[in-house]
């Protein structure tokens, strides 16, 4: 039984301290809405972001910093991907300096290309990262659906504690020390949900998603194997897994405003439809440079930078797709 402290009130930083909480551990959850804060106190919910699901009763939150940092050497993140950055800087005064930092982002820095574990490193200046990972929708997962997930880490012993932190009846977690190949893939992923939300949202059925799901994973595939990650990550739960869950469901955000993209050709209908956090959109462009600087084709995820930046429209980028010369299918090359 351990204290730890969630940075992070909305759907997924409540769902993470739901399944921690109910690992038996002592949970804190730090959030800037006094609303939500006082809500989870007293009525045990958060309805801003997960409607009449109950929290358990034992979790308590706060929107006092130094309260937050104090309580725990174990901080778990989940904020906004592109927020971390600035957010870890006006921290970093407050933090244990011997703390562990488990982040649960999907996404790379617009700004660096740089993944969330590398920033957290970086700015922190510590190797005490982790991640978990996987195909987990926080609207399954707050009513304890079961679920599985990667805790991927430098070492396996710190893979293993991060397992044990998180592990509960319907929460299964598998250790991986492929840290790179979990990032990429579970930051990809969102990109190729994008795609696939698109196809849906253009009017086309499960061949055309089939298509684009499995040509996305062999192109996380092949970038995370030019990085020197594992292969076999992208064929686990932070990579097929995970792009399962998102290409697959109507709770998927990024699914959710690629449909609204596809359907409408515009951006801006889609940020009005979707009023959450979308990561894909903002990663797609960082993906997009990261592969071609180690000269990875990557022709689904480009498709979906040059939509979302507007220089291209969603028929034009499938039709693109569509005249790509074709060869030997292959996972990786």
């Amino acid at each position: 039984m351990s204290k730890v402290t969630v940075l992070g009130s909305g759907a997924w930083g409540s769902t993470m301290a739901q399944v921690l909480s109910d690992a038996g551990n002592h949970v804190l959850i730090w959030g800037r809405n006094q609303e939500v804060v006082d809500e989870i106190n007293s009525q045990h919910t958060n309805r801003k972001y997960l409607d009449e699901n109950l929290l358990p009763v034992g979790l308590r939150a706060t929107s006092d910093l130094i309260e937050a940092f104090n309580y725990s050497s174990i901080y778990v993140l989940a904020v906004p991907a592109q927020t971390l950055r600035e957010n870890l800087k006006a921290w970093k005064p407050l933090v244990n300096p011997h703390a562990l930092y488990i982040s649960t982002l999907k996404g790379i820095e617009v700004s660096s290309d740089s993944r969330m574990t590398e920033i957290i490193q970086e700015e922190m200046n510590t190797q005490e990262v982790a991640l978990i990972t996987g195909p987990n929708l926080a609207s399954e997962l707050i009513i304890r659906q079961p679920a599985g997930a990667v805790a991927a880490a430098p070492t396996m012993v710190l893979a293993e504690k991060v397992q044990k932190l998180f592990a509960t009846p319907y929460y299964r977690v598998y250790t991986s020390t492929d840290v790179l190949g979990c990032e990429y893939a579970g930051a990809i992923k969102s990109v190729i949900a994008l795609a696939v939300g698109i196809s849906i949202g253009m009017g086309f059925g499960e061949n055309t998603q089939a298509m684009l799901i499995t040509r996305g994973l062999n192109e996380v595939a092949r970038l995370c194997a030019a990085h020197g990650a594992d292969p076999l990550s992208a064929a686990g739960l932070a990579g097929m897994g995970d792009l399962v869950a998102s290409c697959g469901s109507p709770l998927s955000r990024n699914r959710t405003f690629g449909e609204v993209l596809g359907r409408t050709g515009s951006m801006e209908a889609a940020r009005e439809q979707v009023a959450k956090t979308v990561e894909g959109v903002a990663t797609a462009n960082a993906v997009l440079e990261i592969a071609h600087r180690v000269g990875i084709e990557v022709p689904v995820i480009e498709a979906v930078a040059d939509v979302v930046t507007g220089s291209i429209t969603p028929a034009a980028a499938l039709d693109r797709l569509m005249e790509i010369t074709t060869r030997a299918e292959n996972f990786i090359r």
